[in-house]
């Protein structure tokens, strides 16, 4: 569904047929999975149960469901066959959100839910339940009499969190608006058997995002609780760098079965990684810059540096090179600015407009070298090409600095907290 369209109601999706992009199709939608949230906020749709020609019940998120229209799902055709198991802070929507009594919150009256409404966010990949399809008077959804109207979900009362202790589930929906350093840091601070709760509880997407902040020590804790499928999971949702690192300090065998465990073109990233040493350019260097082709144009670079899922560094820039465009690609031809974007029309090539003046990196620079390029010529990344004129990659100020401060700098950071950081909400911690 693109962004602002209208909007689905779930039961319109049980049984619908899900197809990946070349139109074979993959299963069938069986369920959908919310997190309810603190505050009668919309609950955020994760992902759909889908069955598929096996009959295994999987878990495909929102973020690779590219259409729902026309009775049928299309996905991006990326899609993680492992078993679903619903976890603490997800809520199944037909199996446990209809049929159930709730109370108008104008007067009161008890009502018994037939149906909710889902909705794309405007310019963003979130889905969220927005409405409530109710029925009036006493009996279930297979009571034919009464009133039925359609409310907005906050008109609603009977679904909140708040009428449950501060579990896992309570917990992360009071800290769902953190920044990942910000929930680092709580969960840094929780007792063990707390933070392992939490971490569970997590989607693997917001999981992987607040690793990447936790000091060594936690991710690896965090890490070997964790189900060896999950795991490796996780370890997919991270940046391929940090999920380098991560691995660098597991013993052997365990960094073995977990990289096996990974989706192979995510595990082939990973181990390009590992296999530079980790203070030089391949070994600081991401996977994933944004690369396009000499004949793209400028209005194509733009739609790419929007993704809300680039983190700014990499959002400064894209790479021009020749086919292939996954790393290690073709011909590495330059590199175009954020700002040399924006003042040219959005027709032009980019490949008319590459930057060739400042020579890429060798994968063997050393981490003072790829300090002081960053320095000198003012850049917040640099491309890393190899003997050949492959791209490999792109390192980043963000992965220099974690680097060039002292081992322990997450943990003072975290301890002490950051210069004008506003206080985070209390943490009620019932753990030993």
């Amino acid at each position: 569904m693109a962004a602002g369209a209208h909007r689905v109601f779930v039961s319109h999706l049980s049984g619908v047929a899900v197809f990946d992009p070349n139109g074979d199709q993959v299963g069938r939608v069986q369920d959908l999975v919310a997190m309810l949230r603190v505050g009668g906020r919309p609950p955020r749709v994760l992902g759909l149960v889908v069955e598929v020609v096996s009959r295994r019940r999987i878990f495909l998120p929102m973020t690779r469901v590219t259409g729902v229209e026309s009775g049928q799902v299309i996905t991006t055709g990326v899609i993680n066959m492992r078993r679903f198991e619903q976890r603490p802070t997800e809520t199944l929507v037909l199996g446990e959100l209809l049929d159930r009594r709730v109370r108008l919150v104008d007067g009161g009256e008890e009502v018994t839910v037939l149906d909710v409404a889902i909705i794309q966010l405007p310019a963003r990949r979130d889905w969220e339940i927005d409405k409530v399809f109710v029925r009036r008077g006493k009996g279930g959804a297979l009571r034919r009499k009464g009133e039925t109207l359609t409310v907005e979900w906050s008109a609603v009362t009977g679904f909140s969190l708040e009428e449950h202790g501060q579990g896992a589930a309570s917990l992360l929906a009071t800290f769902e608006r953190l920044r990942p350093a910000d929930l680092a840091s709580v969960l840094h601070h929780l007792s063990p058997k707390r933070r392992s709760e939490v971490a569970a509880a997590l989607d693997d997407d917001r999981l992987a995002d607040v690793l990447e902040e936790l000091p060594e020590d936690d991710q690896i804790e965090i890490l070997g609780k964790l189900k060896e499928e999950r795991a490796a999971d996780v370890l997919e949702a991270m940046d391929p760098d940090d999920a380098a690192d991560l691995l660098s300090e597991l013993p052997e065998d365990e960094k073995e079965r977990l990289l096996t465990l990974m989706q192979p073109d995510e595990a082939a990233d990973v181990r390009r990684l590992l296999a530079y040493e980790e203070r030089t350019a391949g070994g600081l260097m991401t996977t994933e810059p944004i690369v396009l082709r000499p004949d793209a144009t400028v209005a194509d670079a733009l739609a790419r540096v929007r993704n809300r899922d680039l983190s700014p560094a990499l959002a400064a820039q894209v790479y021009v090179c020749r086919p292939p465009d996954e790393t290690p690609t073709g011909k590495y031809l330059g590199t175009v600015h954020f700002q040399r974007l924006l003042r040219v029309p959005p027709f032009t090539l980019v490949g008319s407009i590459v930057d060739t003046d400042l020579r890429p990196l060798p994968p063997v620079t050393p981490l003072p070298a790829v300090t002081s390029y960053l320095a000198t010529y003012n850049m917040v990344a640099a491309p890393v090409v190899d003997e050949s004129g492959s791209l490999l990659g792109a390192v980043t100020v963000d992965d220099v600095l974690d680097h060039l401060l002292p081992e322990d700098w997450r943990e003072t950071e975290l301890h002490h907290g950051a210069p004008g950081m506003t206080e985070l909400p209390e943490v009620v911690d019932g753990g030993q």
